[in-house]
């Protein structure tokens, strides 16, 4: 079990701290996207590497004491209770699980209720938007969930479309970001606008991040073309998607769902005016196109990750889907923002 209390002898954080933020875990929240977040704070806070919580503070808090379990089964034990939730500058509400959306505690969602009334900036990460949708908070705001969820939302709210295709979105006092690596750079945002650019840098440096992303970085994943909400159809793509660098055939994933070959192709043709062939290599460019723009990976390498049979291969669908070539495509995009496997891409 984690217990996130200070470490440090005469150093509480608190208010002495230029940012102080408060991280409120959902059950079965995301320990990476929770631990990327704070690891930037963490890194920001002080010289080096040494962790002291100066320059900014962070507590979990909870509206009970019991330790809270991550989706992989790390537990993390809150720091204080709820409380006035005016002490902190923002709050950051980590989700996990779609399924423990419905379970957020209702102390908490009064909570959070109140911070928005008092102004107080809300956080959702991960599966936390949902969270903070669930509560009445997202209403008129923008809100930034993953690819992989897109149409988990669709499903649960009505009249908010949610943004699936960059990392983060900030909408006035109200910040979101899709989980996974893209919640350091969230926090590297809120840490350049509180103690500067130097600060953001250095922490991001630290985790072997390159440099920031900005909010608009497409998310890898799904294209939003293939966004459907037939379940079959959906059940497929993602079968596709887990094996891209191998990719399946149609007997392969029509075996896998228990359905026939018409009937698979018939619900594709239906929500998406495709065949799952053509679905199936739609994702799989993109995911080249993706890895052209943010690794520095050859174009044979990215050929074998994205599962063309070689190179050549990669060319010829390549150009019959874009009109370029690969190494085109990526000269083309580099005067963009970009990185290598962990930061940005090469200019070429």
């Amino acid at each position: 079990m984690i217990a996130s209390e200070s470490l440090y002898p005469g150093v509480t954080g608190g208010n002495m701290a230029r940012l102080n933020i408060g991280f409120i875990l959902a059950r079965r929240f995301t320990l990476s996207a929770f631990a990327n977040f704070v690891d930037v704070l963490r890194l920001a806070a002080d010289e080096g590497d040494r962790s002291r919580p100066i320059h900014c503070s962070w507590r979990v808090i909870a509206p009970e004491r019991e330790a809270i379990r991550s989706s992989c089964g790390v537990a993390v034990q809150p720091d204080e209770p709820l409380g006035d939730p005016a002490r902190f500058d923002y709050l950051v509400v980590v989700g996990g699980l779609v399924d423990e959306v419905e379970n957020l505690h209702p102390d908490t969602a009064r909570f959070l209720a109140r911070a928005a009334a008092a102004g107080v900036p809300l956080v959702g990460v991960c599966t936390g938007a949902f969270a903070l949708h669930r509560a009445g908070l997202m209403r008129g705001y923008r809100v930034c969930v993953s690819w992989f969820h897109h149409e988990d939302f669709l499903e649960r709210f009505d009249g908010l479309e949610p943004v699936s295709d960059q990392i983060f979105v900030v909408d006035r006092d109200r910040l979101t970001c899709s989980g996974g690596v893209s919640s350091a750079h969230l926090a590297a945002f809120i840490v350049e606008r509180h103690l500067g650019r130097a600060r953001a840098a250095k922490s991001l440096h630290i985790m072997i991040i390159d440099e920031a992303m900005a909010a608009e970085k497409p998310q890898p994943g799904l294209p939003l073309a293939l966004a459907t909400g037939d379940p079959l159809v959906r059940k497929a793509l993602r079968a596709m998607q887990q094996s891209i660098d191998a990719p399946l055939s149609i007997g392969r994933v029509v075996a896998r769902l228990g359905v026939g070959r018409r009937k698979l192709e018939r619900h594709f043709r239906d929500a998406l005016g495709m065949t799952p062939l053509e679905a199936d290599r739609l994702i799989r460019i993109e995911q080249a196109k993706h890895l052209l723009m943010t690794t520095r990976r050859s174009a044979t390498q990215i050929a074998a990750d994205t599962g063309f049979c070689d190179l050549p291969h990669l060319i010829r669908a390549f150009r019959a889907s874009e009109g370029v070539t690969p190494e085109a495509f990526r000269r083309a995009g580099a005067g963009t923002d970009g990185g290598t496997d962990g930061g940005p891409a090469p200019r070429v």
